[in-house]
């Protein structure tokens, strides 16, 4: 209910109130109370008190000292640095400013603001920035829908004194861009010893990851005996499947809901340049 509205319901019982009988007002003020949501002592301030006059909320209308070029400059370099968290971005854009005068035609007063803003505002004007950045980044896990119900789900933790039962998980390495096909690291990690191995697999094939598995089991110092992975398309598939089944390795799935997120790219696979900064001055 509006402010506006409240003062003119207000307005309509108020000298009704006054006027009317004990047993009257009490019915009054649980109406007053049940329609406006006023605590039952502010209540009966606002009808005992005087007829307030209407008070329009002042909205403040704050112009940003800053303009777009500024927000532009600080995505370019938030991209670059590795999508650091604010308060770290706040503390390295002095280091990256040179970073951006060789590129761009950088003036003092877009600098300064730059170095102005507060970590909390640059929260709020690179979340645009990040939702866009999480569908490419985010994305590309497909949910694998076949041997669902063959794979089960490992919902406990990890309880185990002895190795080989290690999580699984592929890693992509496209960048800012998931066009085309590219490199992912397939990293397997041991529960009990915290071993970790990685191998280099060229897209997300079912067969390419079964040939990375295989190569990591044979050069492990253990036996391999189970292994956890997400519920990506490339892991959940007869192939793994049938692999894991003739080579007698335990294979479960966490839940959908709890599926590990891969990391983003380094600054140095980045080239944000030519796209986030472009060519003429600012």
């Amino acid at each position: 209910m509006s402010h506006q509205a409240k003062w003119e319901y207000l307005s309509a019982i108020y000298r009704r109130y006054r006027q009317a009988s004990r047993i009257e007002k009490q019915r009054i003020l649980d109406e007053f109370c049940r329609v406006t949501g006023y605590h039952r002592k502010h209540a009966l301030r606002r009808l005992n008190g005087p007829l307030p006059s209407p008070q329009p909320i002042r909205r403040r209308h704050r112009v940003p000292p800053y303009g777009p070029e500024v927000i532009r400059v600080l995505a370019a370099i938030w991209e670059a640095a590795g999508f650091p968290w604010s308060l770290r971005l706040k503390a390295l854009l002095p280091l990256w400013l040179p970073w951006v005068r060789k590129r761009v035609t950088l003036s003092a007063k877009i600098a300064q603001q730059l170095l102005t803003l507060s970590p909390r505002q640059m929260d709020r004007r690179l979340h645009p920035y990040k939702r866009r950045l999480k569908r490419r980044l985010y994305g590309r896990t497909k949910p694998g829908t076949l041997l669902k119900h063959h794979i089960p789900l490992k919902t406990d933790r990890w309880d185990v004194t002895t190795p080989g039962f290690t999580e699984v998980d592929l890693v992509s390495h496209s960048g800012p861009s998931a066009a085309g096909e590219f490199i992912h690291s397939l990293n397997l990690t041991d529960i009990h010893t915290t071993w970790d191995e990685t191998r280099a697999v060229m897209g997300k094939g079912q067969a390419r990851v079964q040939h990375a598995l295989d190569d990591i089991r044979t050069t492990l110092p253990f036996r391999l005996q189970g292994i956890d992975s997400d519920n990506g398309s490339e892991f959940i598939n007869d192939h793994l499947y049938r692999y894991c089944q003739a080579s007698q390795i335990q294979f479960t799935r966490g839940p959908p809901l709890q599926e590990r997120r891969q990391r983003p790219c380094r600054a140095e696979e980045l080239d944000p340049c030519p796209q986030a900064l472009g060519r003429r001055p600012l």
